[in-house]
């Protein structure tokens, strides 16, 4: 079978996969890639799923991951507190044995997929709290496997770096371990208390050094929209603030949502409503569509990242309303405009709804 370019009635097949992989993007591959003829799929959703990997769904990947193999290394995520969070919420948290990842590694080999793997993406949540030993034994193995390597990649939680020295770190780096994205969601302490994510601004900071002293990029992902009506000001400013204190290679933004309602995260905000005069501090409000354009602007007003740090910035996450793209320095006036425009009542440019995801 031949996985070729996607049609409308594919791209809409894959928006309606509520069960299945949740992919973060809306390409396929441009290119038909044989696969064994036993392999046969309606939908070609990624290179593993073809050479027969049977994931533990849901699964999830940055959209710049969509022509990776997929390994998963974890099954969940080993915080899952995070209220605004619901990606592992059905599943329990546990670390693969490296034989069970060799063996799916070798199957990839056996079913021709081999000469087809550039780059490798490491799931679930934070394959990033593995011990280092485990992480050089896996890349080594993808190594030894696929021969036109380029890169291997994964999500990361700064807690996952909290414990791992810069040489440990670099030591992953020489193996392969080029990008890791951090979800910080924020650099605002208030919001990050309130959603219960388990850092702070400096501690965020301080995995983000590590991971530049090591040699390793990272792409920052902020939430527009975690601070809600009342903290949105102070969400976008703080996080403006992380990102150009860490001066990331990439920075994404996201838009939070809530296919699962805002009880979480409701309840989360309701614990920290007092201040230290016991005065009630305002709830959380979920912001309108205009409201998260007026936040994206703050945040890319209050940057300061230079234009030798060359970041490239991306709003194309299928949870977004507007798609921008560019590069932090140079394009930052043109970001701006763009966005203005719409805020100025030109909304040709939105996502519609339907098309957003999670």
């Amino acid at each position: 079978m031949f996985c070729r370019s996607p049609s409308v009635l594919q791209i809409a097949a894959l928006l309606s996969l509520q069960n299945r992989i949740f992919v973060y993007a809306f390409k396929l591959p441009a290119h038909p890639i044989p696969v064994a003829p036993q392999q046969t799929t309606q939908l070609c959703s990624s290179l593993g799923e073809q050479c027969g990997i049977q994931y533990n769904e849901p699964l999830f990947r940055p959209p710049a991951e969509w022509r990776s193999l997929i390994i998963q290394v974890t099954i969940g995520c080993s915080w899952n507190r995070c209220t605004f969070c619901e990606m592992y919420q059905d599943k329990s948290f546990r670390a693969r044995s490296i034989d069970d990842i060799i063996d799916e590694l070798d199957q990839v080999v056996e079913a021709g997929g081999a000469r087809h793997v550039r780059d490798v993406f490491l799931a679930d949540g934070d394959a990033m709290t593995l011990p280092t030993g485990i992480l050089v034994q896996i890349l080594d193995a993808i190594n030894e496997r696929f021969p036109r390597i380029r890169r291997v990649s994964s999500y990361c939680l700064p807690r996952n770096v909290r414990g791992k020295s810069v040489d440990a770190l670099s030591k992953l780096h020489s193996k392969g371990l080029s990008l890791v994205y951090v979800g910080c969601e924020s650099g605002s302490d208030t919001v990050l208390s309130a959603i219960e994510k388990g850092e702070t601004f400096e501690t965020s900071l301080d995995a983000l050094t590590k991971l530049k002293d090591a040699g390793i990029n990272r792409s920052i992902m902020i939430l527009i929209g975690l601070g809600g009506k009342a903290y949105s000001n102070d969400h976008a400013i703080h996080s403006a603030a992380l990102c150009s204190a860490a001066r990331p290679e990439f920075l994404s933004l996201l838009t939070t949502s809530f296919p699962r309602g805002m009880g979480r995260v409701e309840e989360g905000y309701m614990s920290i409503q007092k201040d230290d005069e016991d005065n009630m501090l305002p709830s959380f409000e979920e912001l309108s569509t205009i409201e998260t354009l007026e936040e994206m602007k703050i945040f890319l007003e209050s940057l300061t990242i230079p234009r030798e740090a060359k970041t490239i910035f991306r709003s194309d996450h299928a949870s977004n309303y507007l798609v921008l793209k560019g590069i932090l320095g140079r394009d930052k006036d043109k970001l701006l405009a763009e966005l203005q425009l719409v805020l100025d009542g030109d909304e040709s440019n939105l996502r519609p709804e339907w098309l957003r995801g999670l």
